[in-house]
């Protein structure tokens, strides 16, 4: 079976091969270092499957020149499908897979160390040290012991940080379109509106899928509603942020600090080295130039762990759905599919198994 992968890099050349070549698989797998567009679908020529990461592009035209080049199945090696259309992926016949449970410990972690280089300001401090000044002048932070967190949604990468966050005995809000009631009493948190959290919190971490609904729900009226000086951490998705919107709150200083690994152009930029050229997205060379801002390359899921689990997963999902009769939109019963836009965002239970997207599901995961 030949599988095209899109957006590579040396790390997902390296993780995919070592399983592929273990004797249980064997894919003729061809890598392609360009994202897909609708430009280079023509590149999966021959290939029954395309394995596509967060900044490919699966619109509606690319998944038609896909479907005419024969391919059966997109799979996306990554947890957020808000770049695939899911709609004419089905009418075209095409099943789409994704891995849901990598590693929400390492996206959570990531937030965490977003969240302390901020607060204590250690990137300020590893630069001046490399020059020799060690003073601590505008270094000084504050104790996230006693502090309220206001965490939006709580799934999986929420919960794994509600249980680091409530270990430095902050109290925690959270708000989730279908609040786990159940859950808060275990874990010792409460569910509130949006506007409370918004107004209670010193530290709001973001861990919703972007939907229609959730594009953009951090702007100019809710940052009006936040407590001054808070602390806003982005590991989801960009379009969750209005980024002007955020440069506008810094400058006020009603956003105390913003620690982001993501960014809502990030396509052009992200998972590349563009040192040498100079930057043409005026939006984030505005935001970069904030020395209370910490921008990384959507790196949160990059451990060990989680690289390995996605390959391992990946190849799954296309073995599987390699079996599934062309044109089915359904499911085998063990499997979950996706919530509706109706549903929890945090009712998809993490696994290992394969997960087939049902075409008429419209959420995204984060």
């Amino acid at each position: 079976m030949k599988v095209v992968f899109f957006g590579t890099q040396p790390y997902d050349r390296e993780s995919f091969d070592t399983i592929n070549n273990n004797g249980v698989y064997g894919f003729d797998i061809v890598y392609h270092h360009s994202h897909l567009t609708p430009d280079n679908a023509v590149l999966a020529r021959g290939a029954e499957a395309v394995c596509i990461f967060v900044n490919d592009t699966a619109d509606a035209v690319a998944i038609r020149r896909l479907a005419d080049e024969g391919v059966r199945l997109i799979a996306l090696r990554c947890a957020g499908f808000n770049n695939v259309d899911l709609k004419v992926a089905a009418a075209c016949g095409i099943g789409v897979v994704r891995v849901p449970a990598y590693s929400p410990h390492a996206v959570a972690e990531h937030a965490v160390a977003l969240l302390l280089a901020l607060d204590r300001k250690v990137h300020r401090a590893y630069w001046r040290t490399r020059d020799g000044n060690f003073s601590l002048h505008g270094l000084l932070g504050f104790d996230l012991y006693g502090k309220t967190a206001g965490v939006v949604g709580t799934g999986r990468i929420a919960r794994a940080l509600i249980g680091i966050l409530k270990g430095f005995g902050m109290e925690v809000l959270a708000y989730d379109i279908c609040p786990d009631e159940e859950y808060a009493r275990t874990a010792g948190i409460t569910y509130v509106t949006l506007d409370e959290l918004y107004r209670r919190s010193d530290v709001i971490s973001l861990h919703c899928p972007l939907t229609e609904q959730t594009r953009y729900m951090i702007n100019a009226d809710s940052i009006a509603r936040m407590k001054p000086g808070v602390v806003l951490l982005n590991t989801g998705r960009g379009q969750l942020i209005h980024t002007e919107a955020l440069i506008e709150g810094l400058k006020q200083r009603r956003i105390g600090a913003a620690g982001l690994d993501v960014y809502e152009e990030e396509a052009a930029y992200f998972y590349e080295d563009t040192s040498d050229r100079i930057m043409s997205d005026d939006v984030l060379a505005r935001l970069l130039s904030f020395n209370n801002v910490l921008v990384t390359s959507h790196q949160g899921f990059f451990t060990r762990e989680a690289v390995d689990n996605i390959a391992r997963t990946t190849m799954q999902n296309i073995i599987f759905r390699n079996r599934v009769p062309r044109g089915s939109s359904t499911v085998a019963p063990a499997l979950m599919t996706l919530p509706s836009a109706s549903s929890s965002w945090g009712k998809i239970q993490p696994t290992m198994e394969p997960r087939i997207m049902a075409p008429s599901m419209t959420a995204r995961n984060a």
